[in-house]
């Protein structure tokens, strides 16, 4: 029997996170009619990541399959996301990256919408921005960049290399009418920042209704 090229029971650990993360995302409404995907890194050379079409709230350890970082499906057949080079793309650029959620709540959905003319969302003097690893103060700048849809994902990739290249800080990003991607050391970490960056967008939502 032929060794597998990755450590399984390490497999097995982050398949369960990866599940329990579906389960709670679920609940809030925020992986409507089997959308969103997951990962987590598995070495310096793999990442799990969740199957393709499967309803996130029901995750199970089979539904999590094994991919290089190139995207290449590693020794299943399971077909994983149309978006896993957007996971991928992360751990190469990101060494410490250990995680990466992409979610469709509504609220993600329509400021995706709202903000796809100026490119991004700008937080400032918000508590919670400290919540994003790095910013220390409210008294600071977060931008939450939004990127064109396209099915081309080579473009999109593309859109994150030539931010990232241009020396911005990026913590996550928003595709137009699409949801958003973000992504931390480790699973907790990436919970943390999906939950500021909704709370986040919602108080901005919030504040162009009420100022009209």
């Amino acid at each position: 029997m032929t060794a597998l090229p990755y450590d399984s029971a390490a497999l097995e650990r982050c398949a369960r996170q990866i599940a329990s993360a579906g389960r709670d995302l679920a609940a809030l409404g925020w992986t409507p009619a089997t959308s969103s995907n997951f990962s987590m890194r598995l070495d310096d050379r793999h990442a799990a990541v969740t199957v393709s079409g499967r309803d996130k709230g029901r995750l199970d350890t089979g539904d999590v399959m094994v991919v290089d970082l190139d995207g290449r499906p590693v020794a299943t057949a399971h077909r994983p996301s149309a978006e896993t080079a957007l996971h991928t793309q992360i751990y190469r650029r990101f060494p410490t990256a250990g995680a990466v959620l992409h979610t469709h709540s509504r609220v993600q959905s329509v400021a995706s919408r709202l903000y796809a003319g100026e490119g991004r969302v700008r937080f400032e003097g918000w508590e919670l921005q400290k919540a994003i690893a790095g910013y220390t103060t409210h008294e600071s700048v977060l931008d939450l960049p939004v990127f064109p849809n396209t099915q081309a994902m080579d473009e999109l990739v593309g859109r994150v290399d030539a931010w990232l290249d241009a020396g911005t800080p990026l913590y996550g990003y928003l595709i137009d009418g699409h949801g958003i991607y973000t992504w931390g050391v480790d699973m907790a970490e990436t919970r943390r920042h999906l939950e500021a960056f909704e709370f986040l967008l919602a108080c901005e939502l919030d504040l162009r209704r009420l100022s009209r």
